[in-house]
């Protein structure tokens, strides 16, 4: 085969450091479109981007040359430049040091995609914490639940 086919679809989720409410409505879809730039400028794609004002959900598609390591690096890294940058206000604004990464199939893309989307109404009745308890679970990924604030 000449050439490198990949079909690489990552669901990221992290929050702000301390969980605190940085991400209100009126910046959250500027954050989410200078994310989508960051994406397209290091060969990979963001297909869908949601969340609430403490953490974020991203689905990804990662090309051959970018880990998923690199990725959260340039997404977190320059995301919180362009914040102090362009907010003032938010000149102590950063993200959590870690994040979650997830391996999405073709299959469920969609109802991945409406999951992110409908993060307003999920919160309204599950905390970060046991969102991401869950995920961890169904993904079989050890964890000690003292890291999760």
């Amino acid at each position: 085969m000449g050439n490198s086919y990949i079909s690489c679809y990552v669901h990221f989720v992290f929050s702000t450091k301390h969980h605190e409410k940085w991400l209100i409505p009126s910046i959250k879809e500027k954050i989410f479109s200078y994310i989508g730039g960051i994406a397209r400028e290091n060969g990979f794609k963001l297909i869908k981007a949601g969340g609430i004002e403490d953490h974020v959900h991203l689905l990804v598609s990662l090309s051959a040359t970018i880990s998923i390591s690199n990725a959260a690096k340039y997404i977190k890294g320059g995301s919180s430049r362009w914040i102090h940058n362009n907010y003032k206000n938010m000149r102590s604004f950063a993200w959590q040091e870690g994040y979650g990464a997830f391996s999405v199939s073709i299959s469920q893309l969609d109802r991945t995609i409406e999951y992110i989307a409908n993060q307003e109404t999920h919160h309204r009745h599950k905390t970060f914490k046991k969102e991401i308890i869950e995920f961890l679970k169904f993904h079989g990924i050890d964890f000690d639940e003292k890291y999760l604030k």
